[in-house]
């Protein structure tokens, strides 16, 4: 790895670190390497509730930058009954925390994205982009995205996942906090009710030409029936780029 890669180094929860951990940082700051600290508190853990897991976020933030000399914190906070980071609550404190932070620093910031349904799907995308909104609207610099199907199904994360992350970005890049609270409202309460019955999607594999990399036209379909949806919920970033084109 080169020093201008980003070098992974993760806190525990919650607000807990190893030996093991401080000796990968002292080796990376040492080597003057960048230095990418995560760290994912959990909603509904050990930390509590909303407020309460909002503030081990702020702290355990703070202290990626000031413990481990990070070069940017990587946050992820998680539902511990749903294991993701696309849920209401989770949402909420993802976007507490980014705002509090950033209203007293400039510090580098990203989010990881774990949802529940799997590619190919609309739940998955409107999952997405519902913690792109919520990011991109609270400051965060870097979105991390997608871990589809939770993370840890096999080969369940593609491309496409992460181009409607960053179009949903863009789309939204300057909107009031009070309108985007308004869409967000909306756009969760599309999927939070079927977390028990999300679709599985299908692997990279069956998503994907594997010989020309191109997307098949069933999820290109798939893309279309979400940016419609995205589009009457009140976006107009498509339209304008279809004229564009």
């Amino acid at each position: 790895m080169r020093p201008t890669d980003s070098h992974e180094v993760s806190q525990l929860n919650e607000l807990k670190i190893d030996v093991s951990a401080l000796t990968f940082d002292a080796h990376y700051v040492l080597a003057g390497d960048m230095i990418m600290c995560e760290q994912m508190p959990i909603y509904g853990g050990y930390a509590g509730g909303l407020e309460e897991t909002t503030i081990v976020d702020v702290a355990t933030t703070i202290n990626s930058f000031v413990m481990m000399q990070a070069t940017w914190h990587l946050d992820g906070p998680t539902h511990v009954r749903w294991g993701i980071t696309t849920a209401r609550e989770t949402l909420a404190v993802a976007a507490h925390a980014c705002m509090a932070v950033e209203s007293h620093y400039d510090l580098m910031m990203g989010n990881q994205y774990y949802t529940t349904a799997g590619p190919c799907t609309v739940m998955c995308l409107l999952e997405t982009a519902a913690q792109a909104i919520t990011d991109t609207c609270s400051g965060r610099e870097v979105l991390s995205g997608v871990a589809a199907s939770k993370g840890v199904s096999t080969n369940y994360t593609t491309g496409m996942e992460a181009r409607f992350m960053g179009e949903c970005a863009h789309a939204v890049a300057g909107m009031p906090t009070a309108k985007v609270n308004e869409l967000l409202d909306k756009l969760v309460g599309m999927y939070e009710k079927n977390y028990k019955t999300a679709p599985t999607g299908k692997p990279y594999e069956e998503c994907y030409d594997t010989k020309t990399l191109l997307p098949t036209q069933e999820y290109l379909d798939v893309y279309d029936e979400a940016v419609k949806v995205m589009t009457e919920l009140g976006l107009d970033y498509w339209t304008k780029k279809a004229k564009l084109l």
